[in-house]
């Protein structure tokens, strides 16, 4: 995939997480047992804006790429079993939740990288 069509996606799965945050934290709050419906609005709606600021920093961060895979990925997938949990009492594969998260932390990592790299040229 072109990096256009990257950058327009990693966009697009912000909206659909911000989406996912608003409707697990409304489920939560009229469900029996919010925990996991509560950790997948947090999930979601902190990592949401950050795919964001990726958006916008694209064209002069390095490493905005690799970063906003990373934590679109990790956080679906960490999401995603905790929805499983909820919804069937078991989740998606054995260990997907710390493989989401620790996915999620190797986004973070790509950005604090791209912190100290140099800027692209424009």
């Amino acid at each position: 995939m072109p990096s256009s069509g990257l950058r327009a996606t990693t966009l697009f799965v912000a909206g659909l997480m911000g989406l996912a945050g608003v409707v697990s934290a409304a489920a939560a709050s009229h469900g029996p047992d919010p925990r996991l419906l509560a950790g997948i609005s947090a999930m979601c709606l902190a990592h949401a804006p950050a795919l964001v600021a990726l958006y916008a920093a694209w064209p002069s961060f390095r490493t905005a790429p690799a970063a906003a895979l990373l934590i679109a990925f990790g956080t679906a997938l960490f999401s995603a079993d905790l929805a499983m949990r909820h919804m069937a009492g078991q989740g998606l594969f054995p260990m997907s939740a710390p493989l989401g998260g620790t996915t999620i932390m190797a986004g973070w990592l790509a950005v604090s990288i791209g912190a100290v790299l140099p800027k692209k040229a424009p």
